[in-house]
């Protein structure tokens, strides 16, 4: 009986599979950024919550004087310290989301992945970067036109996509990891 010469058919890596996705247009982008807009606002009412009971220690031991202020939430409103905290708290988030697994809740829910051109997580200083320019997300109007980067990804030398359902789906991107999955 002879052989078939049959042609075996390679799936594509991983990693080519995050590179060959298109990129996001403007309302997607605003989709995302309104779902994150709810889970901040949360996480800032937490943030918040921390701050006024950390407060009310601090005075009850003496380490600071409300006297002068009618309420905590009046001391909270003209300290610096706190507006920096809140700051702090809004940069972890995206900072985070963006690095470690490329998509905040709101992206996930649109299936938006921010990544380099290779398909890999982009670095902590890159969603610095990208937050840093983003101009509170006007940098993604020039995501206007088709199959463009919006500003704040131009400067951060990123992209972000739309994933296709299967790698939405797919539950195990570990950063670069996915690259060493595949040769297994």
């Amino acid at each position: 009986m002879a052989k078939r010469n049959q042609k075996k058919v390679t799936k594509p890596t991983l990693q080519e599979q995050y590179q060959s996705c298109p990129r996001a247009n403007f309302f997607k982008r605003l989709g995302a950024y309104t779902y994150d807009l709810f889970a901040l606002a949360a996480l800032l009412m937490l943030a918040v919550v921390f701050a006024i009971v950390a407060t009310i220690i601090a005075n009850k031991v003496g380490l600071i004087n409300l006297d002068a202020y009618k309420d905590t939430a009046e001391y909270l409103s003209h300290s610096g310290v706190f507006a920096a905290y809140l700051a702090l708290v809004i940069v972890g988030f995206y900072g985070y989301f963006w690095s470690k697994g490329g998509q905040t809740i709101g992206m996930k829910a649109w299936r938006l992945r921010v990544q380099n051109s290779d398909g890999s997580n982009i670095s902590f200083t890159q969603a610095l970067i990208r937050l840093a320019t983003s101009a509170f997300g006007l940098g993604n109007i020039m995501a206007f036109f088709e199959n463009r980067n919006a500003f704040q990804d131009l400067w951060a030398e990123c992209e972000v996509v739309v994933l296709t359902q299967e790698l939405s789906n797919w539950k195990g991107f570990k950063g670069m990891a996915f690259m060493d999955q595949d040769k297994k």
